[in-house]
């Protein structure tokens, strides 16, 4: 049998696929050089909120600086390799400040360093006072921090990046950059019967904690502005003023109301926070160690005038964004709604504001509401708004009795949408068309008194929010102590937004959509729907409940006292019927609580079940799909070369 003569064609094949796959290689290395060379900076940012994409106020800080800035990263290799996570976030932070670096057109020098235990860097941390963390029982300490400097040696400081605050790294980061090649400050004066400042009475109780502390918004405030203190009874604001905050004022003379209203119209900015009812104040004990009872502030004199109705006497309650506190001890369900503290979320804060704009939820709690008048020349802007599921009490309700359980059972929404912050913008008349009023008793009027103006020569800019608790830590804020310093971490945009609007007024918006970037964290807002629309309706049968067992014992009390009363009390057999048919009617209202209960559970069940199954099984779904996809092409294309 003769051997048969291998083909040609094979070989040939074999060297083309061989040359193919060197091609291939050649041409996915030279790619990848090229992207690197090129396309090192190119990223896509799928993500919905854009949280990591350097935001226009950064790119507008950066381009802007005229001197030169020498940032000096301290992180020790060492926590990353015992903590991955913070390795994990190290990168992250590395890579920023390189972004930093390359949109800064050469004014930005980066400096990474890590300190070893012991070493002259270590020492250089310390003396920038970053904050250095013990890693192991050894002592040996581990640094994560950043400390700047510009050409004059000003200093600005991290003193160590927590995790927690991921979501701000580029906040701080510019906040850091614009701090120094800015030394000239917003001047922002603020008049307010809180102790915005801390209590020192409240520090000398060890009992007191952070009641003695400094709000935290005064604390952020200060790291952009200049922060003067404004008396009370003041009859003149200090021209340097840019931006006057009037928070929670409380007793104020006609003089000091004039001077806030001169200050107005010679073109100063002003942002009012009034409120029918002080959470703050409330919560903190009086002078002497009483609780406080007037906790209302107006400045009505001058919003009255200007245009705006600011009542006094009303709260606002909303359904939606409710927060969840403990109910009576006596309740049967431990949590309930309150419904006059809440987050204001999506379409409550106004996109179009750019001091709100990228903020996520701003809460009130006892807000009220403000009202354009009918005949006011004025443009009105909200800036925080309720959502449709709200209504109005009157303030006693909330001050002198605030049970949530209760008002959660009297809940009927209107259908109303409520203003609770807005800002105001146009020409504005003096509310004292008459010239100054006397000063108060015993004051003698200030040397230098200015002259009075009847009116501002421009449109003036206003903003004004019925709460003052918007200030309140516990509403905004979390300050936990770490390693003897204390770190807030914001779960809501209460600080930024008082600092955003604070900016804006003042004329300087490229901070502002650096104050909060989105939340990683999305709520499930169907689940939330349904949950609260079920405990409402639980709430109101539950106090339809308690209605039929009161009246129910007031009966059963004026039979037996029909009957002979005291001990002697005889009941017949009439009463003893009608004894049982409440009894009844008792198990079957209890009855309908379960049902409601029960369906609250398995709607918010089935719920998450088909929600999370989305989740598991979308990818995999996907993937599959398109890898049968990909297979049928290739099969037609197989079959159209064979033919």
């Amino acid at each position: 049998m003769a051997d048969t003569p291998r083909p040609r064609g094979g070989s040939r094949r074999i060297w083309s696929s061989a040359l193919g796959v060197v091609a291939a290689g050649g041409l996915a290395i030279g790619v990848n050089m090229l992207a690197d060379r090129y396309l090192s900076r190119v990223r896509i940012d799928l993500t919905e909120q854009r949280l990591y994409t350097l935001a226009d106020g950064t790119r507008q800080v950066l381009a802007g600086l005229s001197d030169p800035i020498t940032i000096r990263y301290f992180y020790s290799r060492r926590l990353g390799t015992e903590i991955p996570a913070y390795g994990a976030y190290a990168d992250r932070v590395r890579n920023m400040l390189r972004e930093y670096v390359a949109l800064s057109n050469g004014r930005i020098r980066l400096e990474i360093l890590d300190p070893e235990p012991f070493s002259e860097l270590e020492d250089r941390a310390l003396a920038f006072g970053l904050q250095g963390v013990p890693i192991d029982q050894g002592g040996e300490q581990v640094f994560f921090g950043i400390a700047a400097t510009n050409l004059v040696d000003d200093e600005r400081t991290i003193p160590f990046l927590q995790p927690e605050r991921e979501r701000f790294l580029e906040y701080d980061l510019t906040k850091l950059v614009w701090e120094l090649s800015n030394p000239r400050r917003t001047v922002v004066g603020v008049m307010s019967s809180l102790p915005l400042n801390g209590d020192p009475r409240a520090m000398m109780m060890r009992s007191a904690g952070a009641l003695g502390q400094p709000y935290a918004v005064m604390t952020q405030l200060r790291q952009f502005a200049a922060v003067k203190d404004v008396q009370l009874d003041a009859q003149v604001i200090d021209p340097e003023i840019q931006v006057l905050i009037v928070a929670q004022a409380q007793g104020l003379s006609a003089a000091t109301h004039y001077a806030i209203d001169q200050f107005v119209m010679r073109g100063g900015k002003l942002i009012v926070m009034v409120d029918p009812h002080s959470e703050g104040q409330a919560a903190r004990p009086g002078p002497g160690g009483q609780p406080v009872r007037d906790t209302a502030s107006t400045l009505n004199r001058l919003l009255g005038p200007w245009g705006l109705d600011v009542p006094e006497d009303q709260v606002v309650l909303d359904l939606r964004g409710a927060w969840r506190v403990r109910a009576n001890p006596q309740d049967r369900v431990q949590a309930v709604d309150y419904v006059a503290w809440y987050n204001l979320t999506g379409d409550s804060l106004n996109r179009t504001e750019v001091a709100i704009a990228q903020l996520e939820q701003v809460t009130v709690a006892s807000a009220g509401e403000v009202r354009k008048k009918p005949d006011a020349a004025i443009e009105f802007t909200p800036l925080l708004t309720t959502s449709a599921q709200s209504m109005v009490v009157p303030v006693a309700r909330v001050a002198q009795d605030p049970n949530p359980t209760r008002l959660l059972a009297d809940f009927r929404p209107d259908g109303q949408r409520r203003v609770l912050g807005a800002r105001i913008r146009g020409p504005l008349a003096s509310a004292f068309p008459e010239g100054a009023p006397p000063p108060a008793e015993g004051q003698a009027r200030p040397d230098g008194f200015p002259a009075h103006v009847a009116r501002t020569e421009g449109p003036a800019n206003i903003v004004v929010i019925n709460d003052s608790d918007i200030l309140d830590d516990r509403f905004w804020v979390r300050v936990q102590d770490f390693f003897g310093q204390q770190i807030a971490t914001p779960f809501s945009g209460n600080g930024a937004m008082v600092v955003n609007l604070a900016d804006t007024l003042a004329g300087s918006d490229a901070l502002i959509s650096l104050r909060s970037r989105g939340e990683s964290l999305r709520p499930f807002l169907m689940v939330e729907e349904i949950r609260r629309s079920a405990d409402a309706q639980f709430r109101q049968t539950e106090r339809a409940l308690q209605a039929r067992l009161e009246e129910t014992e007031k009966k059963l009390r004026e039979l037996r006292q029909g009957a002979g009363g005291g001990a002697n009390a005889v009941i017949t057999p009439e009463q003893r019927v009608e004894i049982d048919k409440a009894r009844d009617e008792i198990v079957r209202t209890r009855r309908e609580l379960r049902g409601v209960q029960l369906e609250l559970r398995r709607d918010i069940e089935g719920l998450e079940s088909r929600l999370r199954a989305v989740n598991i099984a979308m990818v995999p779904a996907l993937l599959t799909i398109f890898a049968i996809g990909l297979a049928v092409v290739r099969i037609r294309r197989r079959a159209a070369a064979r033919s």
